[in-house]
């Protein structure tokens, strides 16, 4: 079986690290990006993987995307949905356009990309689909009333879906990342880095390969019986039961 894998938001930060840690595991990879050219072929060159430029909250660019993918590559048996943004504020100073970007593209885009590969894994009766969701999914932030909502809604999804696509021989399964060390979370102050690694018991912020890594591991046959769950990578700051 080819093993051909599309990581969405894939040419930065924990997205590159799952990007490299697929095809350090023999996958050719598609990273979809969205707005950020040089990322995109600076990754394309240090990586090998093929890099395309979609709005995964298009539900027509998703159908199109994976098309051109798998006319280009061969059938997709993996997909990550990474890709998210945020756009914070206090729900009472929240504009309407800031909520329905953070769901459009961070929950929305689930919907979007799954449908456009669910049927072609059950027809071959395999497929890994990774949900990448987020510590503040699972127990909320203050600031964070769109974000959360659509990382705890992906938490749903991942588990109606896998109840779903498990007699087909697809897992569908989600990760909460905690707090991760990426360009993004090293361009916040200080003090506020401090204030957060206080709260994580392993005294220290996660690195993107280890998200990486587990998302090896469930794209893997190795977790072929792992199905609907969350896994939680946070260093012990929420411990979700």
């Amino acid at each position: 079986m080819n093993k051909i894998a599309i990581v969405t938001g894939g040419t930065r930060g924990i997205g590159l690290s799952i990007t490299k840690g697929l095809i350090a595991e023999g996958y050719q990879v598609a990273a979809l990006y969205h707005g950020n050219e040089d990322a995109a072929q600076k990754c394309a060159t240090e990586t090998g993987a093929k890099v395309f430029k979609t709005d995964v909250a298009d539900f027509n660019a998703c159908k199109e995307v994976i098309a051109k993918i798998e006319a280009e590559m061969g059938s997709v048996n993996v997909l990550v949905n990474n890709a998210g943004i945020t756009k914070d504020g206090m729900l009472h100073k929240m504009p309407e356009e800031n909520w329905h970007a953070v769901i459009e593209t961070n929950l929305t885009s689930c919907f979007n990309m799954c449908h456009a590969v669910i049927s072609g894994m059950r027809d071959r009766k395999f497929g890994r689909i990774i949900n990448i969701s987020s510590i503040n999914g699972q127990k909320g932030q203050m600031g964070q009333c769109n974000y959360s909502a659509a990382k705890a809604g992906m938490l749903g999804f991942t588990r109606a879906l896998a109840q779903e696509s498990a007699a087909k021989g697809i897992t569908v399964n989600a990760i909460c990342p905690g707090y991760i060390a990426t360009d993004m979370t090293s361009a916040m102050p200080q003090e506020v880095l401090d204030s957060i690694v206080r709260q994580i018991p392993a005294a220290r912020m996660g690195k993107p390969e280890e998200i990486a890594d587990m998302v090896v591991f469930l794209a893997s046959d190795r977790s072929a019986f792992v199905n609907g769950a969350t896994m939680t990578v946070n260093g012990g700051q929420y411990m979700a039961a």
